[in-house]
């Protein structure tokens, strides 16, 4: 049976940025507070910059996970769409622990968990798909970023 590639795609992306607009929808009155309130570290981009590049990170995570589902069924498929919607709900859940509990700490260590996953997912995709591995690259080093900002902030509002 064919595969209707679109629908695939679509499905992949709208699931990604669907988890997105849902933690950033719950998180919206954390999110003000924190930008009222918290002490940023240094390469703290203004507000505005988070939702766009979520958005296009959102986006790539989705194209890649579209081009593993279409690739041959295999242990390496299965794994790889796994460990994609399992790092997708710990991704979710940063946003709640870091803006609405503001527990920058538990945050911070739940983030490195997080980057541990895309990493895992992102060599599991290589032996799926190699171009939705590359479309993962950006995502980890965001994520990277993400900890620095994170651990900076929990430094300076302890």
């Amino acid at each position: 049976m064919k595969k209707n590639k679109w629908l695939s795609y679509v499905y992949w992306i709208l699931l990604s940025e669907a988890v997105g607009a849902l933690a950033g929808w719950l998180t919206e009155g954390g999110m003000r507070e924190y930008e009222r309130a918290a002490a940023k570290p240094p390469l703290t981009p203004p507000g505005m910059v988070f939702p766009i590049v979520w958005a296009v990170l959102f986006l790539l995570m989705g194209i890649g996970a579209a081009r593993v589902s279409l690739s041959a069924r295999s242990p390496a498929r299965t794994r790889s769409l796994w460990l994609y919607c399992v790092q997708l709900l710990v991704n979710f859940f940063w946003s709640i622990a870091f803006f609405n509990l503001q527990s920058f700490a538990f945050a911070f260590w739940w983030l490195i968990f997080l980057w541990l996953l895309i990493l895992w997912m992102t060599i599991s995709f290589l032996r799926a798909d190699r171009a939705a591995s590359f479309l993962q690259l950006p995502y980890l080093v965001w994520v990277a970023f993400a900890a620095y900002l994170n651990c900076g902030v929990w430094l300076l509002n302890r």
